[in-house]
């Protein structure tokens, strides 16, 4: 899947006077993985094959509510805003943590990736898209959740490879100190 706007724009277009962006495009080249590829992982394999799933469930969803329709009333809200509260604080504070880790060539192992290798596609998987599904009374959000999740075990072994290349005595380590390795 191609990008736009590409890589190289991305990397030159931004440098600060530090220098740690020019030090990121190096590591770019030594590692031979571009940086854009270093910060999504896995996700825009996990976007494709959920996507077209999830346009369709909310298409049918959207031409009959009634067929999609949990009927939980206030218990679903309420679980749905649970989730919520779970769930996009986790994913945000894992974006940031990439952000501001990968583009240094560092290994991220701390906060929820102490607990689960995935916890960015599990947050999001799990809790966020179940909980909008709960909230708009519709367990269309719960399929997509499992379909996002499925799709994150299906393409996480190759992000996993990456990261072993990239960080050959650090991963392992890490990986053996995980709580949840399949997450």
């Amino acid at each position: 899947m191609t990008f736009w706007p590409p890589v190289r724009d991305i990397t030159f277009t931004s440098r600060r006077r530090s220098g740690s962006r020019i030090e990121a495009v190096r590591r770019e080249e030594k590692s031979g993985i571009p940086l854009l590829r270093q910060l999504i992982g896995a996700g825009d394999r996990i976007l494709a094959l959920t996507l077209p799933f999830a346009a369709i469930g909310i298409a049918a969803n959207l031409r009959w509510p009634s067929v999609f329709r949990l009927g939980d009333g206030a218990t679903g809200t309420i679980a749905g805003i649970i989730l919520l509260a779970v769930g996009v604080p986790v994913w945000l504070t894992r974006v940031v943590q990439i952000i501001a880790n990968v583009p240094r060539g560092r290994l991220i192992t701390t906060g929820p990736y102490a607990l689960l290798l995935h916890p960015l596609y599990t947050a999001v998987s799990l809790f966020v898209v179940p909980g909008i599904g709960l909230l708009f009374d519709s367990w269309v959000g719960l399929a997509i959740g499992a379909v996002m999740f499925l799709s994150s075990r299906l393409y996480a072994s190759s992000e996993e490879r990456e990261l072993a290349e990239r960080f050959p005595v650090e991963y392992p380590a890490y990986r053996a100190k995980v709580l949840l390795r399949r997450w």
